[in-house]
């Protein structure tokens, strides 16, 4: 085909599309109304391995903290700085990636954003691994660098596996694929409690001259490090995963590739890239600093960004900190501190009672609670759901502060507050933990749907982060334990404040993202201008491609 042929080809597709608009609102609806397919599944399960990381990684840090006293303060616990500063890294980190990559995922693409933050997760995870103690720097220095680093990727899961899911799903089933996605953390946590079970290998650990502490090295090395291995095998999955039709078309502003991208996937579950292609920007609203105030300004909108990052905020506070708690909780199941007077049994038995101790916890609550969201969510609706949970949560955080030193005084008792404490972790994961992840990710427009989840989940990750530092301190004053009461009461009022929070939001159920964004749909997408063509050059108000060569915009 010679030039001119395929420039009149080329010309003639163009004028074929007369209404950009209507073309955006069927290949839309074509995605909003799709069939349950293979293509949803793998979405779901490439998301999905980031969360079992993140989650694997988070947690780990509760158990590897155990060991590294152990091995580094001289078979004791690690200073309450050093604890702290372990622990507290990683969401700090966790927060600026959220924000970060939120911004960057709605400014250059969803598709070249992710697969970014994993890498930074694998290459953080497999560096504390390796941290060691020299002249110039400590191990514990060393963890708390690299796990803030972590902790950036972590951040950037979170917008990015939301939004690539909501952007994908048809609408009957999104709240089920995000819940599922996020519905990942519960096994994560599981699989970090099964991995110190087992690498704190007790013939080993008895046999250890030093008293148990050389091989408690090898130990929490293994935790920390085997967290990249879920992350490696998911790498390339995100790496090749299609850019979201709606950011194609929306913020591209490219609605003849997005409607090819929609007919490919929603067949063949892959997308084609044709370098040649004429390129046609529609005219549609884009995202600037101003446009973003004018449409956040709007009482309408900007409620729902409040509803969303405060009621984040108040549920991290108590999710994060009811792990406060959980050594008296493991006490009363009978997985407390050890008796015993051998050191190397000791370490054994603390270092199996608290791996042991969190699988029942996470089987009694955690695990359950998130797939009782999944059953239900685009059913009852993520409102509902969050309203439960919240309500929930307040009267059990209440009989919890209120009645704390009445059920510490006998078996009967504390075994009432072990049933609180997995009902607590029910309703958290069977109410706003989910819903708070679910809800951001539907209710922006998609050229600030991943700013808006990740302010939403930073606000969430700054709960946390009060949670473990000023509360962590609260509690040790006045002696041991003396303001868990009070700490669970203080709980009970930011899970009132959550429900106030949750009645700025909309119901999002069986509605699209375009309904949700508060935007008009008709006239959204505006035709590009009229062809025109001189000395056999196609000139269009955009750059194009032709034949390899680029045509500047006129």
């Amino acid at each position: 085909m010679s030039s001119k042929e395929y420039e009149a080809q080329k010309l003639e597709e163009i004028q074929r599309i007369s209404n950009l608009d209507l073309r955006r609102r069927a290949a839309l609806a074509e995605v909003d109304n799709a069939k349950f397919s293979w293509f949803h599944v793998k979405a779901v399960l490439v998301a999905g391995v980031g969360f079992f990381t993140d989650a694997y990684d988070i947690f780990a840090i509760s158990i590897a903290a155990t060991m590294l006293g152990y091995v580094y303060n001289g078979g004791g616990a690690l200073t309450v700085n050093q604890d702290l500063g372990v622990k507290v890294a990683t969401p700090i980190g966790t927060f600026v990636g959220q924000l970060l990559f939120g911004w960057l995922a709605d400014m250059v693409g969803r598709k070249r954003m992710y697969g970014v933050e994993l890498m930074i997760i694998i290459g953080g995870t497999f560096a504390q691994a390796l941290c060691g103690t020299g002249p110039a720097v400590n191990v514990i220095g060393a963890l708390i660098v690299w796990r803030f680093i972590m902790g950036v990727g972590i951040g950037g899961d979170y917008p990015l596996s939301a939004i690539i899911t909501s952007e994908f799903a048809a609408t009957r089933i999104r709240g089920r694929m995000m819940a599922a996605v996020f519905a990942m953390q519960g096994f994560g946590n599981f699989t970090a409690a099964i991995v110190a079970t087992i690498v704190a290998y007790k013939p080993q650990i008895l046999s250890d001259p030093t008293g148990g502490a050389f091989h408690v090295d090898y130990c929490w090395r293994l935790l920390i490090g085997l967290g990249a291995v879920p992350g490696v095998i998911a790498l390339y999955f995100r790496l090749t995963i299609p850019e979201t039709p709606r950011y194609t078309m929306d913020v591209e502003r490219n609605v003849i590739q997005a409607t090819t991208d929609v007919e490919n996937f929603m067949t063949t579950g892959t997308y084609e890239y044709d370098p040649d292609a004429i390129v046609q920007r529609a005219v549609a609203p884009k995202a600037t600093r101003r446009d973003f105030i004018n449409y956040f300004s709007q009482w309408k909108n900007g409620k729902i960004l409040l509803g969303t990052a405060y009621s984040w905020f108040a549920l991290d506070i108590a999710f994060y900190g009811l792990g406060l708690n959980s050594s008296i909780v493991l006490s009363a199941i009978g997985f407390g501190s050890s008796t015993a007077t051998s050191p190397q049994q000791k370490i054994y038995e603390n270092l199996y009672n608290v791996s042991v101790g969190n699988m029942i916890l996470a089987v009694g609550g955690l695990i359950p609670g998130y797939w009782a969201t999944f059953l239900v969510v685009d059913s009852w609706g993520r409102r509902p759901v969050q309203l439960m949970g919240f309500s929930m949560l307040t009267i059990i955080f209440v009989c919890m502060g209120f009645g704390y030193w009445a059920m510490q005084t006998s078996k009967p008792a504390k075994s009432a507050f072990v049933f609180l404490y997995c009902l607590a972790n029910f309703f958290q994961n069977f109410g706003p933990n989910s819903t708070t992840f679910i809800i951001p990710g539907e209710v922006f427009p998609t050229r600030y749907r991943s700013t808006g989840h990740g302010i939403s989940a930073a606000a969430g990750k700054l709960g946390a982060i009060v949670s473990q530092v000023g509360f962590a301190w609260l509690r040790n004053i006045g002696g041991t334990n003396y303001w868990i009461g009070h700490i669970l009461e203080l709980f009970a009022f930011f899970m009132l404040t959550g429900v106030a929070s949750t009645l700025l939001l909309p119901e999002t159920t069986n509605q699209t993202l375009e309904e949700l964004s508060n935007e008009n749909q008709e006239g959204f997408i505006k035709d590009v201008a009229p062809v025109v063509v001189e000395d056999g050059v196609i000139l269009q108000p955009s750059r194009s491609k032709i034949n390899g060569e680029t045509k500047e915009e006129v």
